[in-house]
């Protein structure tokens, strides 16, 4: 059904030459599709919610702002699907593995510009998008709201026996209570704001003798609110000696703002999706990882 789909209504006239299935995409399935042209496309599989005409939506608000691949079409082949143009790069993480300081340095500036281009995307208020007209709601609802309510309910949801000591849970409520009355500076922020922005979703080119961003992919979680979210998660976890240095400077460069208290803020923003990750099972590749970054948080 979905090569009918392709062939009939996205790219009418053309056929599937290949298939393959692509690395990364751990909340979706993503295939690259060669047509007996040569052309390449990459069709994305929604497997939860149907965030297509979200990302669409925000794929052509963002042309010439950032790099995100063209969408060719939207639909429904069975499950809800989304064609966008193939763009050529490696994944950043891969890169940093044997990144030297200047190779990172550079990368974590061009990083860092290509955040601060987000920033220049705003809305008409805070919010999530629920379709893609890209309205932020419900009415009044603010993102950097509720840390310590939300960190308890995640706390109560997930299966954190075993994995965070009582003291670890006490502390972890502690941290989240003091936090949450700090986010009230950034209520009222509008920007865009990916909300997965690291190393996995951000492809790199090196073309004549320097890198460059070429792809910001995956747009399922962005929502508009405060930038320092993207910031916070860039900073969650350790990376090679030159690129956080850079990533900020490069941030600041290109007119982002890190105010006053930036790093604790930017931190208790990260939290949202570190508690988020303790509901999932146990042995899910993100929940030990949470475990790690909130002791490390905490320490």
């Amino acid at each position: 059904m979905i090569s009918d789909w392709i062939e009939k209504e996205a790219l009418p006239g053309r056929r599937i030459s290949g298939m393959r299935e692509l690395t990364g995409g751990y909340s979706n399935h993503n295939v690259m599709v060669t047509m007996d042209d040569g052309s390449a496309y990459v069709l994305r599989r929604y497997l939860r919610a149907d965030k297509s005409a979200i990302e669409a939506a925000l794929a052509r608000r963002l042309a010439g702002v950032v790099p995100v691949p063209e969408v060719i079409a939207v639909g429904f082949a069975g499950e809800p699907v989304l064609l966008s143009r193939f763009v050529p790069g490696r994944m950043l993480s891969e890169v940093l593995i044997s990144a030297d300081p200047g190779t990172a340095g550079e990368l974590g500036s061009v990083v860092g510009r290509a955040l601060a281009g987000l920033g220049t995307v705003s809305f008409g208020a805070p919010g999530f998008f629920s379709d893609g007209s890209l309205t932020p709601g419900p009415p009044g609802v603010e993102p950097a709201s509720g840390l310590d309510a939300w960190v308890d309910h995640c706390l109560a949801e997930g299966d954190v026996d075993g994995h965070l000591t009582g003291s670890e849970r006490r502390a972890l409520r502690e941290y989240a209570a003091r936090a949450t009355p700090a986010l009230t500076a950034l209520h009222g922020s509008r920007q865009l704001v990916h909300s997965d922005f690291n190393p996995k979703n951000l492809l790199v080119v090196r073309a004549a003798g320097r890198w460059r961003v070429s792809a910001v992919l995956d747009w399922e979680f962005a929502f508009s609110g405060p930038r320092l979210t993207d910031v916070g998660n860039m900073m969650r976890d350790p990376r090679p000696p030159g690129f956080a240095e850079a990533f900020l400077a490069g941030f600041e460069e290109a007119g982002g703002d890190l105010p006053p208290g930036w790093r604790s803020l930017s931190q208790a923003l990260d939290l949202y999706a570190l508690a988020d990750f303790l509901t999932r099972p146990p042995e899910h590749r993100y929940f030990a990882r949470s475990v790690a970054r909130i002791r490390r948080l905490l320490a």
